[in-house]
Parts: C-alpha cells; sequence; structure tokens
C-alpha cells in the first residue's frame, strides 16, 4: 500500500498504539508529529518534535499525507485548567484538521469519547463534542470519529482516576450485557486496529463509530479493508 500517515499524539495509549499498527502494516510512511521522542525505531517512521502552540508553522508535514490518525487528549489535572484542557482537546485537533485539509489530506480519523455532546452539562463531554463539531466543518471526504468507552492499557503517566475506574470495569463487566455491553471498556490496542483498518477501507462521507462497533472493527488484526468496508456499512 502506497500511502503516507500522520499520527497526532502517538507519544499516549492509542496514538502510540496506533503508530505501531500502521508500522506493522504496509503503510510507505509514519509520521509522527510529538511533543518529544518516541522510543519506536523503524526505517518508515518519521518523527517530528514540534511546538504546539506554533502549529501553523509545520502545516508542511502533512503534505502528501493521505490519512491524519489525531489521538490527541489530556486530563484536566494534567492540564492544569479547563482552558489549557480545551487547547489540547479541543483547539490542536481542530486547528490540525485545517492544515491537513489545507495540504490535501482526504482522510482525518479522530478519537472522540462515549457521550460527547456539544450542548452536554458535562465539561468533558462538551469539549469532545465541540472538537466533532469543529472537525466536521473542514470539509474532509472521508472523517471519522471514534467514540470509545473507558480506554484500558499501559499509559506512560499514572492516572489514578483511569486506574480505579480501569479496575473496577474489567472485574464488573460481567453486569455490562445486553444493551449495556456498550459502556463496556475497550483496549487502546483495539480503537488503533479499528482506526487503521478503516484508514485501509477509505469509505467515504462522516462516519461516528460507538462503542460497540469499536470493539468490532478492531477485533480482528487480519481483517482486510474489503471485509471492515462491509462491516462498517452494516453497522452504520
Amino acid at each position: 500500500m502506497d500511502k503516507k500517515a500522520v499520527v497526532l499524539g502517538a507519544t499516549g495509549l492509542v496514538g502510540k498504539a496506533v503508530t505501531e499498527e500502521l508500522l506493522r502494516g504496509a503503510w510507505k510512511e509514519v509520521r509522527a508529529l510529538v511533543r518529544r521522542p518516541l522510543d519506536i525505531r523503524h526505517e518508515r517512521l518519521k518523527q517530528h518534535v514540534i511546538d504546539w502552540e506554533r502549529l501553523e508553522r509545520y502545516g508542511g508535514l502533512f503534505e502528501g499525507a493521505d490519512a491524519v490518525f489525531c489521538c490527541l487528549g489530556t486530563t484536566i489535572k494534567q492540564a492544569g485548567s479547563q482552558k489549557n484542557f480545551e487547547r489540547v482537546d479541543l483547539e490542536y485537533p481542530v486547528q490540525a484538521a485545517a492544515l491537513a485539509r489545507e495540504a490535501g489530506v482526504g482522510q482525518f480519523l479522530a478519537v472522540s469519547s462515549m457521550g460527547a455532546n456539544p450542548h452536554s452539562r458535562n465539561f468533558y463531554s462538551r469539549t469532545k463534542g465541540r472538537m466533532e463539531e469543529g472537525l466536521s466543518r473542514t470539509g474532509f471526504p472521508g472523517l471519522h470519529l471514534f467514540r470509545p468507552s473507558l480506554l484500558l492499557g499501559e499509559r506512560e503517566e499514572f492516572r489514578r482516576g483511569e486506574r480505579i475506574a480501569s479496575w473496577l470495569m474489567t472485574r464488573l463487566e460481567f453486569l455490562l450485557a445486553g444493551k449495556a455491553a456498550k459502556y463496556r471498556a475497550i483496549k487502546g490496542e483495539a480503537v488503533a486496529r479499528a482506526m487503521v483498518h478503516i484508514a485501509a477501507a477509505d469509505p467515504k462521507g462522516l462516519h461516528i463509530y460507538p462503542n460497540d462497533v469499536i470493539q468490532v472493527l478492531g477485533r480482528d488484526f487480519s481483517a482486510d479493508s474489503e471485509q471492515i468496508r462491509g462491516d462498517t456499512e452494516c453497522l452504520q
């Protein structure tokens, strides 16, 4: 596959998994835009340490790319304030999307969150909803928004709240049956596989993938793009 990808947030749980998944596949080039270098070395991986506060300077890094994977995200505790949180989870993704579209990128895939709604009373859900709203105005031929539940996996930084929630979710998963199954926690690797599968299939239009659909799309490493395309059409 003669395709090039850009990964935003490649040092995070899902972003790193996306980067590794792309490198395991046949993508010709993977560009990671990061604050600090990854501990991954690969001949097809091009790392670019950038200043996110001056993102407009890096429009050239999107040129020639076929897909952008946006896995940016932080917490209020890490960000220090709601304003700083919005900077990372809302402003950076929308600004990056505008630069990517200007550079001619045809696909944008972003990690959002279950419950994302620009009118939500919950600050986190409202911010994610506003991000989705901003991305939907960029005009990509293919825009893919992934709404996972609680993410499972080892992060570089320690998040006490998520660690406790993960412990509870994994032990009480048997209670989440039937319609409640859509709330089950999901591994970061599964979200990454779902994103890469969709990018390979390249369906056009705006698509939103809820947690239960991501579980299906991300469970099979070897699924080919035609099968994923068929699954996507059935699940929308």
